[in-house]
Order: C-alpha cells, then structure tokens, then sequence
C-alpha cells in the first residue's frame, strides 16, 4: 500500500513528551482550568470521560516486554494477536 501526503504546509514543532508524563492536549488544559470550549461539547464529553478512567501506561513493564520480546524471552505469536484483535473489534475469529 502507498501513502501519499497532500498537505504542502508546514507543521508546527512538537516537543516529545517524557517518558509516563501525561499528555497536555487543549481538551485536558481547559478541564483542568474549569473552562468550556467546542472540546467539552456534549458530543465529545462521553469519549473524554472513557479516556479518563483509562488506567495510565506502566512504561516501565511496556520497556520490559518489549526488551524479553527482543531476547526471544516471550514468545510471540502474530495469528494469535491477529484474532483477538478481530474478536474484540468485531470481527469474526
């Protein structure tokens, strides 16, 4: 498959984030300050809600993981993953 941009303008430059640092959006910085705004619409406020209560990312297991992945500690089965993913995203499996 080839992916092919149109946009000619320039992007603005982001600053990554630290590692386990929450990720300051315009949607996070206007809850946290009180405000309302075309973000906090009542269309969005479910999805922002459900993002809330997700439970932060363990950085420090991902790199583990991902570092025993690498060693061939864990095995690694890409069919199996293939049809969880299909399974919990509605597919048949």
């Amino acid at each position: 498959m080839k992916i092919t941009g149109t946009y000619s303008g320039e992007l603005p430059a982001v600053a990554p984030a630290a590692k386990g640092a929450p990720v300051d959006t315009p949607a996070t910085s206007q809850a946290r300050a009180g405000e309302s705004g075309p973000l906090q619409s009542a269309v969005l406020q479910p999805a922002l809600d459900a993002l809330r209560q997700l439970p932060e990312i363990d950085h420090a297991k991902v790199a583990a993981l991902r570092d025993a992945l690498a060693r061939g500690e864990i095995a690694f089965d890409a069919a199996k993953l293939a049809g969880l993913i299909a399974r919990h995203h509605g597919g048949r499996g």
